[in-house]
């Protein structure tokens, strides 16, 4: 992939814990997010393709502009799914397990929707509810300074911020129970975000980010009501 290394070579960003992520097998990278560019700042640190849910209207334009932006959410890893609640909600779910099934590694954010305020939100349950239900490891990842370099309402990045990636151990989360227990789920979840903080260090909003969900956060919608 042409991005990565051109990635690398503009924004040389500052990546710790490569050697934490399997060298194959199904994997999640669970983020915090800050930015639209974590979606091009997980892909270009990880030491193997990642692929992730982007709307579907990205790869639907027509003309030179929609040809761009579906050769480039295609480099990227993205995988175009329809957003909404119920069915939708649920297929972008069997996406997500049939990627892992066939042993790739997929990037999800457990807070749903970017943060704001630059601190990290409590963690929806979709997240666990995939890692319970597939047995696939969780590796946590810690984003630094892609706010700064694309900050929300920025129409072009900027070159003059540096971007840290920090790739933490794998863990594994079966020990929380099954995926049709919200208690496990729970539980998972918190396991999960205690790890993005660590390797983050932002301040914990100790709440849920309550701007309008996408991507596989609106699992939750069709999922049994998650513990808070």
């Amino acid at each position: 992939m042409v991005l990565a290394p051109l990635g690398r070579l503009i924004y040389r960003p500052h990546v710790e814990g490569r050697a934490n992520v399997p060298k194959s097998g199904a994997v999640i990278f669970a983020s915090n997010h800050l930015s639209f560019l974590d979606s091009i700042a997980i892909p270009v640190a990880s030491p193997r393709p990642v692929h992730f849910l982007a709307k579907e209207s990205y790869f639907d334009g027509k003309g030179f502009s929609g040809w761009l932006s579906r050769e480039f959410f295609t480099a990227i890893g993205a995988i175009p799914v329809k957003r909404g609640a119920g069915q939708a909600a649920l297929d972008a779910l069997d996406q997500q397990r049939q990627l892992l099934d066939e042993g790739r590694a997929v990037a999800l954010y457990p807070e749903g929707t970017r943060s704001l305020d630059g601190r990290l939100y409590k963690g929806r349950t979709g997240v666990a509810f995939l890692a319970l239900q597939t047995g696939a490891p969780v590796v946590p990842v810690g984003l630094t300074g892609t706010d700064r370099v694309m900050p929300v309402g920025a129409k072009m990045p900027s070159l003059s911020e540096k971007v840290g990636v920090r790739f933490g151990e794998p863990l594994d989360l079966s020990h929380h129970g099954t995926a049709d227990s919200g208690k496990a789920r729970r539980l998972a979840t918190d396991e999960i975000m205690a790890a993005i903080h660590a390797l983050s260090g932002q301040e914990l909003a100790n709440a849920y980010n309550e701007a309008p969900a996408h991507g596989i956060d609106r699992i939750k919608q069709v999922l049994p009501h998650e513990r808070r």
